[in-house]
């Protein structure tokens, strides 16, 4: 399978699509932090395992990935619409994309809303496989698009290894 990578640098438009798409990652990335609260009752009673970073890296952390995501997604959009890339082979990898990120968006109101670190572990096994699949399909049409993943392929492994250990933890 030939992988598509567009060389031609973003003009004007592609650059705010890019934009737009990150901004726009971010805002649905931030639908699960009104279930994020670290100060509940709940959550102080944890015990947390030794390798759990400070509560701001979190906030530093997933804006840079969740706009990673959008200008990948950006850029395998862009790769379909310049015809440089098969419309089935983007559409899939769009497709994937968003069922990854609406999985990821579903971890927030389980783990923090329903207090329930298990089914939280659940969901990361879920998110893992696709964000691979994600990352494979972005791949085949962009290569640069499917680098972009690879820090939130990796924060995702360290979340689902945190998650375990605060699960096994309580």
């Amino acid at each position: 399978m030939a992988t598509t990578t567009n060389s031609r640098l973003p003009d004007r438009r592609d650059a705010l699509l890019i934009a737009g798409a990150a901004v726009a990652v971010n805002l649905i990335g931030a639908l699960g932090v009104p279930f994020t609260t670290t100060q509940s009752a709940w959550f102080t009673a944890l015990e947390l395992p030794g390798f759990y970073p400070p509560g701001w890296a979190f906030g530093v952390v997933w804006p840079i990935l969740y706009a990673l995501l959008g200008a990948a997604a950006a850029l395998v959009y862009l790769a379909g619409r310049d015809r440089g890339a098969s419309r089935g082979r983007v559409r899939t990898a769009l497709v994937l994309f968003g069922v990854q990120l609406a999985v990821n968006v579903a971890w927030s109101p389980v783990f923090w809303g329903l207090e329930r670190p298990d089914l939280g572990l659940a969901i990361l096994v879920v998110l893992l496989p696709l964000v691979v699949a994600t990352i494979r399909a972005f791949e085949r049409v962009d290569r640069r698009a499917a680098a972009l993943l690879l820090p939130y392929l990796a924060w995702v492994c360290f979340a689902t290894a945190l998650n375990y250990a605060i699960w096994t933890l309580n």
